[in-house]
């Protein structure tokens, strides 16, 4: 990782693994159908209304910050998505999943349905779009799904949502409900006797983001 000379305008495009997960199935999958942007990297605290000299280098610092170049971590990146939202809006919209952290018994189930607060002027709302939900280590789970979305995304996302491909165990589903299932299997655990992960979920039409961690404890 490096950083971009911010002297000049660059674009900096890369695969993230996901990506090039999907383009080595080489079974026509792989279609970039959408952009987004996001502004990981600004500090806006040091946009400075009382610069010395005027307006025009109120965002002098912020002009001048370092920019990373595009890595291929699809978790680490594009966190702070930028969304447009209503004229006047005073908060910006936040998940709530229901949990904190979730912990899971080897073979017991769960069913999480996300909501945006604070969205588009309602104190709870569900996102027409639905969401994508990222877990860590899909190893972790026996099923893995989303429902209630049915455009091509969705159903591509959620097809074969628990099946690995090499070290690459990451997976993201959509839909308006998340299933969980934790896995039966043994061996995964080792001498340990829990496993853990994260599950990162994302409203797809407010760019709203939310964190927890999962916990797989074993029964046997």
């Amino acid at each position: 990782m490096g950083y971009l000379n911010n002297q000049v305008v660059t674009v900096d495009a890369i695969l993230t693994k996901k990506g090039r997960e999907q383009m080595a199935k080489n079974d026509g999958s792989f279609q970039i159908t959408q952009f987004s942007l996001a502004d990981d990297e600004i500090d806006y605290t040091l946009y400075n209304p009382s610069h010395p000299s005027g307006s025009n280098f109120y965002g002098e610092a912020i002009d001048n910050m370092p920019l990373l170049e595009a890595f291929p971590n699809e978790t680490q990146i594009m966190k702070y998505q930028l969304t447009t939202l209503p004229r006047g809006t005073a908060k910006l919209p936040v998940l709530d999943l229901g949990y904190s952290a979730i912990t899971l018994k080897q073979g017991a189930s769960l069913a999480i349905t996300p909501q945006t607060l604070s969205y588009l002027g309602n104190d709870q709302a569900f996102e027409s779009s639905g969401y994508s939900a990222t877990i860590s280590d899909v190893r972790l789970l026996g099923t893995y799904s989303g429902i209630g979305i049915n455009t091509t995304a969705a159903v591509n996302a959620n097809t074969n949502a628990t099946v690995t491909i090499g070290t690459n165990v990451s997976k993201t589903i959509i839909g308006t409900q998340i299933n969980l299932r934790a896995t039966t299997v043994n061996t995964l655990f080792g001498t340990n006797t829990t496993l853990s992960s994260t599950l990162t979920v994302v409203g797809l039409d407010s760019g709203a983001r939310l964190t927890i961690p999962l916990t797989i404890t074993k029964t046997s």
